[in-house]
């Protein structure tokens, strides 16, 4: 017999089981119940789990999620064993909890019985029906709840018994039954039981008041009502725990084996349709070319990743490669194709020059007063032996153009791989430079174009370079985010004239050529690739230049625009492929150029400015795509290696920017909120009070800390802050503190922009760490100041499950001893969410303009060290 729960019902059970002979055993979540049933023979059993279960008047209380779950576990082995139970668990004011389950009852043997005493209160076992007795897959259950009728004598006396020791014990003797109500009667010395059940009342009025006036209160409630043990919130890392924990390992080999069995049958695939030997060189090299960017672009440190950014926009203007072939006519361009393509080279001589000035500005930043002096210039011998070596070798008769295309692709691949470090960086930005010169010098040897084709060439060229200089060299910095995405519009619409250039001049060979329809197909697809590139960086740039509303543009019926228009876009390539007629070519090429424009356009739109990161990276992937695009147009190696190297760049970028925030990078293109980890349940509440100071607090807190974190976000950007914090952490450091930053690897609003802004300032770099190598440092850190920061630093991506941040990784700045918040208010930041760290007992929040608070801090500290 196994009996739950050791109240009277209980006990008595237990000892008329036991004076019957039956092996009895006994649970319940309070220790001296679990005694009682020891006294009377009875075997008590118990949970590995330590957790007491007294409540208040002798009831047992509400126990927490993981007590139940190993009560469960216990019960569930007892009933294959035990041939009766008897429940009577009741908790005060609850329903009854539900102890057995259904498949718990089903596994008891066959003619088992099971007594729910509780089942007056909904019962403890699952297959209870309150009021009757039925039998269960041969268990017969009983769940009477007029069991008192049913004992009529038993239940009288025991009422009667019960009835005559309340009335002496509210007795004044605790013996006769005389009780005379005074005005002066304490109920405080009556015992809880006898406090709760006697209700006073006048004699004459049926209110609270006598006939003097005098209150007389009835029984108060007890102070303390039973309550259920406060259910543990897991943490973000739990649950994600046991997420992960629910994945198979036969599932996981099954994933990886399925991605491998779609890539190499797709490349058996690709093989099938190759037209010619020709495509499937290009494929190979295509597939090389992307494994090299790959490995190489996760080399690269994140502080570097602006400059990343940058020198892919310049190398992704060998666009011009595409505008030099597909160039014709004498001094001017003599029809629409010629135009198209000058237009093409012209634009992408603005991505070269502009973008290798900005890049080589950008690393100049990071060079430290301590650094050893740079001979840079000396990478002119190399440059100039291989772009001199390859006219001579041209001059002598020798066709070495393919393997100029492998330098060069080489050269740029070196571009990515010196970004690795600081020590390398400007020599990856010279190998940048050398490779695209060389990958254009090869092109117009391959053309031996005339001298009036080669005046209109070198004209476009040098106009469009002249004025990438002119921009890259009157840009400020902190002007970066948006520079790189009108870079980004340039290469997208260098790749639409191209390939539209492309299909008119081939058009007249696609009857008789093999390859037309892979022809027609890659200029359709790169049309599309460079429209959506166009148009969604022109919208990233007019959101990150303020001339657009920074804030996300959700249109009613997003979802099902876009996905009409990439219909619309995927449809047309049917009537563009099976009509061999020139109009309706040009028709297909002119609508997709349309439909993916305005696709970019909806796409960008949907997306916020604090997102925009990704939005950076994804565009420089396109663009990437949009070259090697052009290279198998054009069967040209150089642009299908440096596309793939570009794309896997941006693709990688993007990778690490949606980790960053726990996001995949479908919810952010598609204008989504919240994290893969958020459980959807209502957010935590928030509570307490914010404690604010004023820059003299400040100092003070300040002048006390030696070890400082600073945490940058976006607000130091905006505000235009590096100067005064700089000069801040200068003078900090002189006097002996140990003052680093850390850096979140979405701060800004592209990546390793704080970076830049901050070497721009004079920071030395190797004080400005990231998330990962500092997060372990804050519980040793005296003093935190976050400044413009809000969602990078919330703590409600660890402690709320809930959150649409949960998930994310921050910094940690909370588990330091005291954090300085600088902010213009207490308002949430781009994800709309409350920091909790604003009301932490060891936060402290200076609010105003940052880059007023920063100077005030500045020039405070610079006076208090000078005093």
């Amino acid at each position: 017999v196994l009996i739950i729960g050791g109240g009277v019902a209980g006990l008595a059970s237990a000892g008329a089981a036991k004076s019957m002979g039956a092996v009895v055993r006994g649970f319940d979540t309070r220790a001296a119940a679990l005694e009682q049933f020891k006294s009377l023979g009875a075997e008590p059993l118990e949970v590995d789990l330590k957790e007491s279960g007294e409540g208040q008047g002798g009831y047992a209380k509400e126990m927490s999620k993981e007590f139940i779950e190993a009560e469960m576990k216990l019960f569930a082995k007892q009933c294959q064993d035990v041939d009766i139970i008897i429940t009577t668990a009741l908790i005060p004011g609850k329903k009854a909890p539900i102890l057995f389950k259904k498949d718990m009852i089903e596994s008891m043997k066959e003619g088992s019985v099971v007594v729910d005493l509780a089942a007056e209160a909904g019962g403890n076992i699952e297959t209870t029906k309150p009021g009757e007795m039925y039998v269960h897959k041969g268990v017969t259950h009983i769940g009477y709840t007029d069991l008192p009728s049913r004992m009529a004598t038993q239940a009288s006396t025991l009422y009667s018994n019960n009835i005559i020791k309340l009335l002496k014990a509210i007795s004044p003797d605790k013996e006769n039954f005389y009780f005379d109500p005074k005005d002066e009667f304490d109920y405080g010395t009556l015992d809880h039981v006898i406090r709760g059940t006697v209700v006073m009342k006048a004699t004459i009025t049926v209110n609270i008041f006598c006939q003097d006036g005098k209150v007389i209160f009835p029984a108060p409630p007890p102070n303390n009502i039973p309550q259920g043990a406060p259910v543990k919130q897991k943490t973000v890392a739990e649950l994600e725990a046991e997420k992960a924990a629910t994945i198979t390992p036969f599932r996981k080999t099954m994933t990886s084996a399925s991605v491998y069995t779609a890539g190499l049958a797709g490349m058996l695939g690709l093989g099938i349709a190759a037209p010619n030997t020709a495509f499937t060189q290009m494929v190979t090299t295509f597939g090389l070319a992307g494994i090299v960017g790959y490995h190489t672009v996760w080399g690269v440190t994140p502080a570097l990743h602006s400059p990343l950014m940058s020198v892919t926009n310049a190398i992704s203007g060998l666009t011009a490669v595409g505008g030099l072939v597909l160039m014709g006519g004498h001094y001017l361009p003599e029809n629409t194709p010629q135009s198209l393509a000058v237009l093409s080279a012209f634009i992408s001589s603005v991505n070269i020059a502009g973008g290798f000035l900005v890049t080589q500005r950008m690393l100049d930043m990071f060079k430290r007063p301590t650094d050893p002096p740079e001979y840079n210039y000396l990478y002119l011998l190399p440059g100039g032996v291989f772009v001199g070596g390859y006219a001579a070798a041209l001059n002598g008769g020798y066709n070495i153009e393919q393997m100029m295309y492998l330098g060069s692709g080489l050269c740029c691949v070196g571009a990515l791989a010196g970004l690795s470090t600081q020590g390398t960086a400007r020599l990856g930005n010279a190998l940048g430079m050398i490779g695209v010169a060389g990958g254009l010098a090869a092109t117009l040897g391959g053309l031996k174009p005339s001298p009036e084709l080669l005046a209109q060439m070198s004209g476009a060229m040098a106009l469009g370079g002249t004025i990438g200089l002119t921009i890259a060299k009157r840009i400020q910095i902190t002007d970066l985010p948006q520079l790189v995405a009108a870079f980004h519009s340039l290469v997208g619409l260098a790749a639409v004239l191209t390939c539209v250039a492309e299909y008119m001049i081939e058009y007249p060979h696609f009857a008789t050529d093999p390859a037309a329809n892979l022809t027609k197909i890659v200029a359709y697809l790169g049309t599309y690739i460079g429209g959506v590139t166009f148009s969604g960086s022109l919208i990233a740039y007019g959101k990150l230049q303020g001339i657009l509303n920074s804030a996300p543009l959700l249109l009613p019926g997003r979802h099902a625009l876009n996905a009409g228009l990439l219909a619309a876009s995927v449809g047309g390539m049917v009537p563009y492929m099976i009509d061999p007629s020139y109009t309706t070519g040009i028709t297909c090429l002119g609508s997709v150029s349309a439909l993916s424009a305005i696709m970019g356009v909806t796409l960008t739109a949907a997306i916020g400015g604090a997102d925009m990161p990704v939005v950076i990276t994804v565009l420089n992937s396109y663009s990437g795509w949009a070259l090697c695009a052009e290279g198998f147009l054009l069967n040209n190696n150089l642009l299908t290696i440096v596309g793939a190297l570009i794309g896997s760049s941006g693709a990688i970028l993007s990778y690490i920017m949606c980790v960053a925030m726990n996001r995949s990078l479908a919810n952010v293109i598609l204008g989504g909120y919240g994290t893969t980890s958020t459980a959807g349940g209502k957010p935590m509440e928030i509570t307490g009070t914010h404690t604010e100071i004023n820059v003299d607090n400040a100092i003070e807190m300040i002048k006390e800390a030696n070890n400082i974190i600073i945490t940058p976000g976006y607000g130091l950007c905006a505000a235009k802050a590096q100067y005064p914090i700089a000069d801040l952490v200068k003078m900090l450091r002189e006097q002996g503190k140990n003052v680093r930053f850390g850096i979140h690897p979405v701060a800004g609003r592209m990546p390793g922009q704080l970076n830049v802004l901050l070497a721009e300032a004079g920071v030395p770099y190797d004080i400005v760490l990231e998330m990962d190598e500092i997060n372990e440092d804050f519980p040793e850190t005296d003093l935190v100041l976050v400044i413009g920061a809000n969602d990078t630093v919330n703590s409600a991506a660890q402690e709320d499950p809930n959150s649409i941040i949960a998930g994310m990784p921050v910094l940690e700045v909370w588990k330091s001893k005291q954090v300085i918040v600088m902010k213009r208010s207490l308002g949430v930041g781009y994800a709309a969410v409350d920091n909790p760290i604003f009301y932490k007992p060891n936060t402290a929040m200076l609010l105003g303009d940052a880059k007023k608070t920063c100077d005030a801090l500045q020039a405070k500290v610079r006076e208090s060290y000078q005093s």
